[in-house]
Order: structure tokens, then sequence, then C-alpha cells
């Protein structure tokens, strides 16, 4: 596969942007989150392997509506119901896949990245080598308990009430909440500062749209169609070898994820020290490590699950 930047051009018209880097045998195809993310925190994953001793050629992508990749206007509820659903996004990675000659490869996603890498390994697992599950629930209802109780962590009552407040009147606009979510996120979703996931102009578009809907708000609201996913009775259909990454300050709950361990068959949770949501920005060290010696293992078939 070449080098640098292939704009695809899916069937249904649009354009995705993609991006490989690193040289070797060993493909790994990189889903980001959001939805309505993009693909920035993936951008050294072939460099910090490298660092392990481990050659892979990474490929990512922004989907569509995320930063480089068309944007449709998500205003129009015809084009809302069509694409803004798990199928489409589900369908449109074995789509980049088959667009980009990928086979018997590894898939790793990041918390949404991370629920598709679920859903694919059931559908699609004939494809997989491996697959890895970073920072990513099965059941929606346990992070949402996650999430409150980490706000119980870092603010006082008088503002996890005011936040309650601004939720329950959809204010979320106000200053003084978004305050309170930008605490949260610099503990718990990038704890590395300042981020590195920042951009000079705001990016907003019909990324937002996506977030909206699917998320809500924010990481610490789920009112979109987020709310409604439970995956936990499929992942036994998970077959190929699997790797559950989680960083130890994470918004999703490492007791859900000691569960998804046990549930997914031939699988191993690993956990990052000091990691929030993007741990792979995080601690790279750590992060990188154990998705090299996962890459081995499985590359040597000597991977065991816990």
């Amino acid at each position: 596969m070449k080098q640098g930047t292939t704009i695809i051009t899916l069937d249904n018209g649009y354009h995705l942007w993609t991006n490989t880097q690193g040289t070797g045998k060993i493909h790994l195809l990189a889903l980001h989150g959001g939805p309505g993310g993009n693909h920035e925190y993936w951008e050294d994953a072939a460099y910090q392997l490298k660092k392990q001793g481990l050659d892979v050629q990474v490929t990512m992508y922004d989907q569509l509506g995320s930063l480089y990749s068309d944007q449709p206007d998500f205003s129009d509820p015809e084009l809302a119901k069509k694409y803004l659903t798990y199928e489409y996004y589900l369908d449109e990675v074995d789509e980049v896949r088959r667009k980009l000659g990928l086979d018997n490869f590894y898939l790793i996603g990041q918390s949404w990245g991370g629920l598709l890498v679920q859903e694919y390994a059931v559908k699609y697992g004939q494809h997989l080598k491996g697959a890895i599950i970073s920072s990513m629930v099965d059941e929606i209802d346990e992070y949402v308990a996650s999430v409150n109780r980490r706000r119980q962590e870092v603010l006082p009552q008088t503002e996890i009430d005011f936040m309650h407040e601004c939720e329950r009147n959809n204010n979320y606009d106000n200053e003084r909440y978004q305050e309170d979510v930008h605490i949260l996120n610099i503990n718990f979703l990038d704890r590395r500062q300042p981020s590195k996931l920042e951009h000079l102009y705001s990016m907003k578009g019909s990324d937002t749209v996506i977030y909206n809907t699917f998320q809500g708000d924010n990481e610490f609201v789920i009112t979109g169609k987020l709310k409604d996913w439970h995956f936990r009775d499929q992942l036994h259909k998970i077959k190929v070898p699997t790797l559950l990454t989680f960083g130890e300050k994470d918004t999703m709950p490492l007791e859900t994820a000691r569960t998804m361990q046990k549930e997914i068959p031939n699988s191993r949770l690993v956990t990052t020290p000091d990691g929030g949501h993007h741990h792979m920005v995080d601690n790279p060290d750590v992060y990188y490590k154990h998705l090299a010696d996962f890459l081995r293992e499985v590359e040597a078939g000597t991977f065991k699950g816990e």
C-alpha cells in the first residue's frame, strides 16, 4: 500500500480522506472516535510502534462528515436519516477496507471507533487478524454511571448541581457550565496539557451535528442515539484475538472493561497509568508497548487471552 494520502470515492459518491504511514507486512486500520472526531491522535501510531521495534503500516481516515472528508449537509433530514446510523458507519469501515485492498488486517478503534470495532468483529470478522478496542464499553448505561462518578471526583456538589440544572434546561452554552466541562475534560479526556488535539481555528461543521446526534453536547451527557446502545449479548461472537485497552483515569469504567474481557472469548485487558480517554496521547510509551506486544503475539501465534 502506498504511503501518504489517498482520497477514496465511496459508492455513494462522497469522498473520504485516508492516510497511510509506516512500512511492513502488518496492516492496522485505525478508527477515530467522536462520532465526528478525526484521525489526528493516530498520526504518530506507526512512529510509536517503530519505537517499540515493530514495523506496521497504519492507515487512518476521517469518517464521512469529519475533518478532511466530505461533509454532507446533515441539517437535511433525508441525509441525516440515511447516513447518521450505526449501520452506515459500520459498512463504511468495510468499504474503506475494500477500496484500500486490506484483508487479514488489524482493526483499532478509540471510543466511538471502539464501538465500530466491536460491531465490525461480529459482522465482518472474517477479514480480521485481530481487534483492538480502546476506551469503549459495550453497555452505555455503565458509562453514564461512570461519568457521573467522575464528576464527584473533581467538582464540588454545587457545580455538579449547576451542571445538572443546565442539562435539564438544555443550557449547554452557559459559560460556567462549559468551564466545568473543561475541568472534567483535562482530568479524564486529555490529561496531557496543553492538549495536542487543538486547532487554531474552530473546525466545527457537520462533525458537530454527528456528535450531537449520537452523543450530545459533551462527553459527560449522553442524550443522543448512543444512550440506547447495548452490545453485551453479542460479544461472544467476536472470535479474533482482541485487546482491550483503557486509561486508568478514563471516562469509561474499568469495571465494564473487565466484564467485556470475560465475555470476549480470546481477549486481554490492559490499562495505561495516568491515561485518560485519549491515553495513546497521555502516555504513549505504555499504550504503544501494550499494542506492540499484542501484535507480536498474534503474529507469532502465541497470543492467549486472560
